[in-house]
């Protein structure tokens, strides 16, 4: 009995201190997200912003806005991740390789921003670059990535590093897998896209489905690439419910709330989903 409590015991000065400092941010976010906001004289618990929320014109633009930003970015994230971890698997390890894949990770989006900005707005070096040689008349012309209605520049500051995490975490998969499981599909009349698809692929779904949800949640709530980079209309959740948050009228406040539950409870919803995944992967036995 001793040994079976010990670990959860350990766990209890941590428990204390996430829960001190989370538990009263998120009581304090539901209750104003039911409208109980003492600050200003609400005392009254119901759904109403929620119902106001919901059926907002604007938050629904928004909700549409962030679900294809997050989904493309993913699913091409995840695509290229996992036929670029394919070839990689098949050359000989490097360790150099290896970590020039790792590189964009460890860089934090505020950089990749930072150079999107500097690289493909309309006053960009790519802007004047055209612009000098004559292939546009004005840098106004060109095409800008930064502040893009459809969202294309958030999508490739998403996919540089969501690219490398996909094929890092499918290649640890695909390095264990014998060779010779290829090999029998491909002497059975298979050709190597089809051993692929139906060797290959199965064997690492587990990784590829996880890594997807991992990416789909942080691109689903991310704040900082939006912000940044988003254009002015439509904008995503996350900036949504920033910009309500710090609007200097404080009966928006309860409308930031209600989205930012909604956003955590799909990010709890995802979580679970995750874990299930993440038990399958190390159950799995090739």
């Amino acid at each position: 009995m001793k040994s079976r409590l010990k670990p959860y015991i350990l766990l209890i000065p941590v428990s204390l201190i996430l829960l001190g400092i989370m538990g009263v941010g998120i009581i304090n976010c539901i209750f104003q997200s039911l409208g109980y906001f003492e600050g200003i004289g609400l005392y009254n618990i119901s759904f109403a912003y929620y119902k106001e929320v919901l059926s907002n014109p604007k938050f629904i633009s928004s909700f549409f806005f962030t679900l294809n930003i997050a989904l493309i970015s993913s699913m091409l994230a995840t695509i290229l991740g996992v036929i670029f971890a394919y070839f990689l698997s098949k050359d000989k390890f490097s360790t150099f390789r290896y970590g020039l894949v790792n590189l964009p990770i460890i860089i934090p989006h505020i950089i990749v921003v930072l150079l999107m900005i500097m690289l493909f707005s309309k006053t960009g070096f790519i802007a004047r670059l055209l612009y000098n040689i004559g292939i546009i008349n004005d840098p106004s012309q060109f095409f800008s990535l930064v502040s893009d209605k459809n969202g294309i520049g958030i999508i490739l500051v998403y996919l540089w590093k969501g690219v490398p995490f996909t094929a890092v975490t499918t290649y640890n998969i695909l390095k264990n897998t014998s060779d010779k499981l290829e090999s029998v599909a491909m002497n059975l009349g298979a050709n190597k896209l089809q051993s692929f698809i139906h060797v290959i692929l199965p064997l690492s779904l587990p990784a590829i489905l996880s890594s997807f949800i991992l990416l789909f949640a942080f691109s689903f709530g991310a704040f900082e690439v939006p912000f940044l980079i988003g254009p002015s209309t439509p904008k995503t959740l996350a900036v949504e419910a920033y910009l309500n948050y710090i609007s200097s009228d404080l009966t928006k406040r309860p409308i930031a709330m209600c989205i930012n539950v909604i956003l955590s409870l799909l990010s709890f919803l995802l979580l679970m989903i995750y874990n299930k995944i993440f038990k399958k992967i190390y159950n799995y036995k090739i």
